[in-house]
């Protein structure tokens, strides 16, 4: 974590009970972190787009909730890292609890009949996402591990490239957040010597963010693609401007 000595700025005295490795108010007197806030984008913008697509194709609505979930992800973290305000640490950390709990239904539940809804697994997750701890949403995340590693052995082996293409991401991100957290002392002493451009490479927290959030939102285009081929129909990644996955559905089912 962060030395305590940071300047002022305009949401006050951090009262969080975690300050990151960024130093704080350097690049904006409005925003606390600059850098760990706008890196959270890759957490709004693109899961918004894919609520809509998914609406628009007609897909099931948990679906719409995963990507939305997604995004409330990013805007939490994004005031929190804005203000370092205790009350915007709550709005970061219970939407990573909560849009977790909603990806570990869609894929344990995606091989059920169209627009079936299972009470049993959603009061039992309501029940776990009570406890908001670290422990609590690393066992959610391994148990979205170990159910997509399970269906693209087993199942659906096609999908092998898309499952360890996110997951290789999200560790990538998990990584980096670690060294910023050990090596913050050595980080901090290296931005001084380096110049401003190069130093912005070595915000880790911020490259979680990226990752974590890219890692997340093809983990939703994975257990999109399991869910339509079970159902039969046909799913197809494509790249809006060649760059950026989206799934796409074509409404015919398969024979």
């Amino acid at each position: 974590m962060a030395p305590t000595i940071d300047r002022q700025g305009y949401w006050g005295r951090p009262t969080s009970t975690l300050d990151w490795c960024e130093e704080n108010y350097v690049v904006s007197f409005h925003i606390a972190e600059f850098w760990n806030t706008v890196s959270n984008l890759i957490m709004i913008l693109p899961p918004i787009w894919g609520a809509i697509q998914t609406f628009r194709e007609g897909l099931e609505f948990r679906y719409i909730c995963s990507f939305l979930g997604l995004a409330a992800v990013g805007v939490g973290s994004w005031c929190f890292h804005m203000t370092l305000l205790y009350e915007m640490q709550l709005l970061d950390e219970l939407p990573m609890i909560y849009s977790t709990c909603v990806f570990v239904y869609c894929l344990y539940e995606c091989f059920k009949e169209e627009n079936s809804i299972s009470l049993f697994p959603i009061a039992l997750l309501l029940i776990f996402s009570v406890s908001v701890t670290v422990v609590m949403y690393g066992a959610l995340v391994a148990c979205l591990v170990m159910r997509s590693i399970f269906i693209v052995t087993w199942v659906y082996p096609r999908f092998r490239p898309l499952c360890y293409t996110s997951l290789g991401i999200f560790l990538l991100g998990f990584l980096l957040w670690n060294i910023d957290n050990i090596f913050c002392d050595s980080l901090r002493a290296s931005r001084q010597t380096l110049p401003p451009g190069v130093g912005v490479v070595t915000q880790f927290h911020a490259w979680w963010h990226i990752f974590t959030g890219l890692g997340s939102y093809l983990h939703i285009l994975l257990s999109l693609q399991f869910r339509s081929t079970y159902l039969k129909y046909r799913p197809k990644i494509t790249f809006v401007c060649g760059v950026w996955p989206t799934l796409h559905v074509e409404p015919q089912k398969m024979s």
